[in-house]
């Protein structure tokens, strides 16, 4: 889930030393919207092979004194006496596994004479380790993973094809890679997913790679490269191929990986004589009978501090629900007397049950005649766009896109900096099973922590239910991005999976906004609701400054596609209904979707935020979006109230790991028992209508 990116060049090229540092910057500085907590790059050339790492964003790499005196030298101006052939890669990191704080968990990364960059996320990396006790481990990121097990076939004496699809077939998740093997004087670049895209002329000695189409084009663009070079194509390595390139020759060989289901045979088509035909065939054969016999399951690592504050505060604020038991619900779905806006009739029944309006599906036939004009897709030929968070509503809908529509999407994921490991595992897991395309949009995660740490310090201070929702204003530039890379990709038609059950009514009700029972999307809300909303943050700007903050532009930014968005894609759950039981078995069985250890529940377990905000709706207010989601359910005819009480008193139990997580990573400079002390002292939601 990062941006990798990289240059060969041949001693004919008609290329400056200028020129191609401009195209390397420009691919650094285009790729770093994929993530921007680390970069590095590794030149292989006759000189041998350099690896430099940093925990610098890309920008900043591009500026420093290291990165021009490594680039002056091995960039100097082709001359056959000095170079045969050379290669540089670059990576910038959105950070999963490992802290970019120590520079042996950025990449590039080493394995012997192997080098690799890696986007993507191998899921199984731990038990590979386990597996193998002898290697020598040097860091965290499971990148490493890759280098080693290649690094061990050429050891053991496969060629680097092979080598290649026997790193593939060992390992589970995403995986779009370029690796360099100095004992071989070869790059290679391959993919599981489609999440590389590589250029070059005909002939010409010259090529580049990024992880999106748009990065690549927008630098041939801007760097006017088709003027030196005449026209440049822009080729997939579509799911399941790889491509050799021979730095002395510069042939590209493409060859398979192995045979991913729900994908059509890779193609072998090797174009150059140094490489073997044959030898890549029979590779070829033997990765995909090995991918089909080999099974590598998951196992999660343990933070022993972590551990050690959990159960401190499972001790000192244990989990004790007689206030929330004590207050009188509705007789028909379970909100209780403390939700916004809420009254009961002489049976006891809730205002939200009494006006209530059934949920319409315009249904499958529909969905299906409003795609029909849609253009075939494949691998390299994208139709649509998903929106995946990597939750359970949003893995599903790209399995019924994909599976069921017969669509070829790309996904997409905004992350800003509140998307967990485990979400990314799980959209991993999806998109490497199906072949997918994954772009991900990777904010400036730093500064938009520093800025939840600034909100939370100030609601700290003076708590109000009703600014809780600030806490997750940072992620509303998802649709901006949505609508952005729908014109980017030329596709007309981008769905997501919005499930209408989730609509909670008292964040926007702790603002004195009354429910809406409009239903276009779950956050809808009339004009004037959004005018008295903003009043009531106005009101609370004021009464507490620490609101002000560089926050401020961001939120009202994101607001306004939050709120004024016109609608541009389709909603999977506005045609087919939410049906709980065969959406989790499905994303269970087919994708081995990953559960929270610190929960029951599936709802919200990719999100950080969620643990930290429920805690404090429960503790304060005695229900939280658990009970306004299983309320929903029953008036849908799709839960028992009986069945609905026991799911909220499971799942509203404090998930005090994520809640640690949560402060710990937004850096609050509070201990984590203080903050919970702060929490239980706020005075309990007064009944509007005892």
């Amino acid at each position: 889930m990062c941006g990798i990116l990289g240059i060969t060049v041949q001693t004919t090229t008609p290329l400056s030393t200028k020129e191609l540092q401009e195209v390397l910057r420009t691919l650094f500085l285009l790729s770093e919207s994929r993530g921007k907590e680390a970069s590095g790059f590794a030149v292989l050339d006759p000189k041998g092979l350099l690896v430099t790492r940093s925990n610098m964003t890309a920008s900043q790499l591009v500026k420093s004194p290291a990165y021009r005196e490594v680039m002056d030298a091995r960039l100097a101006k082709a001359m056959p006496e000095r170079i045969e052939g050379l290669a540089v890669i670059g990576h910038s990191r959105l950070v999963t596994t490992g802290s970019q704080y120590s520079d042996r968990n950025n990449q590039p990364v080493r394995s012997g004479d192997v080098v690799c960059i890696h986007n993507g996320i191998v899921v199984n990396y731990q038990d590979i380790w386990r597996l193998h006790p002898k290697w020598k481990r040097t860091s965290d990121v499971d990148t490493e993973t890759i280098a080693a097990l290649v690094n061990d076939c050429l050891r053991r004496g496969e060629s680097l094809p092979m080598a290649v699809q026997s790193a593939f077939s060992a390992i589970r998740g995403t995986a779009s890679v370029a690796i360099l093997s100095a004992l071989h004087g070869a790059l290679v670049l391959a993919s599981n997913n489609g999440s590389l895209y590589v250029s070059s002329a005909d002939g010409a000695p010259f090529s580049l790679f990024g992880s999106e189409r748009h990065i690549v084009e927008k630098t041939i663009a801007d760097c006017k490269l088709e003027r030196r070079l005449g026209r440049l194509g822009v080729e997939h390595v579509a799911p399941g191929r790889a491509l050799l390139v021979d730095l002395k020759s510069g042939k590209p060989h493409w060859f398979g990986l192995c045979v991913q289901e729900g994908l059509p045979p890779n193609p072998v088509r090797p174009t150059g004589a140094s490489i073997d035909e044959q030898s890549i065939l029979r590779d070829t054969e033997v990765a995909e009978k090995s991918f089909a016999q080999r099974s590598v399951g998951i196992l999660g690592a343990v933070d022993k501090k972590q551990e050690r504050r959990v159960r401190d505060l499972k001790r000192h604020f244990p989990h004790e629900s007689s206030w929330q038991d004590s207050l009188r619900r509705c007789t028909r779905c379970v909100l209780p007397e403390t939700m916004p806006f809420i009254d009961f009739d002489e049976q006891g029944v809730c205002n939200y049950c009494r006006f209530y309006k059934p949920l319409h599906f315009h249904g499958v036939d529909q969905l299906r005649k409003e795609i029909e004009n849609i253009t075939p897709g494949g691998p390299s030929r994208p139709n649509c766009l998903v929106g995946i968070s990597g939750g359970r509503d949003s893995l599903y809908a790209v399995h019924y896109v994909k599976n069921v529509l017969g669509l070829w999407p790309v996904t997409y994921t905004y992350d800003w900096g509140m998307v967990t490991d485990l979400a990314r595992r799980n959209i991993a897991r999806i998109c490497g099973k199906l072949g997918l395309e994954h772009i991900i949009v990777s904010a400036d995660i730093p500064k938009k922590r520093r800025w939840i740490r600034s909100n939370v310090r100030a609601w700290l201070k003076r708590p109000s239910l009703g600014m809780i929702p600030l806490f997750m204003a940072g992620d509303k530039e998802y649709f901006y991005h949505l609508n952005r890379l729908k014109k980017q990709l030329g596709v007309s038609l981008a769905i997501l999976g919005e499930n209408m059950l989730e609509k909670t009514d008292f964040k926007a009700g702790f603002t004195g906004v009354p429910p809406y029972r409009g239903r276009q999307h779950i956050h809808t809300l009339p004009f004037r609701s959004v005018l008295k909303m903003a009043s009531f943050y106005g009101k609370e700007y004021l009464l507490n400054p620490g609101y002000i903050n560089g926050s401020l532009i961001d939120t009202a930014f994101a607001s306004v596609f939050f709120y004024g968005m016109v609608s541009t894609y389709v909603n999977l759950y506005s045609y087919i209904p939410w049906i709980e039981e065969e959406l989790i078995t499905t994303i269970r069985s087919e994708y081995d979707f990953e559960l929270a250890p610190d929960t029951v529940g599936t709802w919200r377990i990719g999100d950080g935020t969620s643990a930290f905000y429920n805690y404090i709706y429960y503790t304060v207010a005695g229900f939280t979006e658990n009970d306004t989601f299983r309320s929903n359910q029953i008036r849908e005819g799709l839960i028992s109230r009986d069945e609905a009480l026991k799911h909220v008193r499971a799942e509203n139990q404090p998930r005090y790991e994520t809640i640690d997580w949560y402060l710990d990573i937004i850096g609050l400079d509070l201990p984590v028992e203080r903050v919970f002390e702060i929490i239980n002292r706020i005075p309990k939601v007064v009944p509007a209508h005892p």
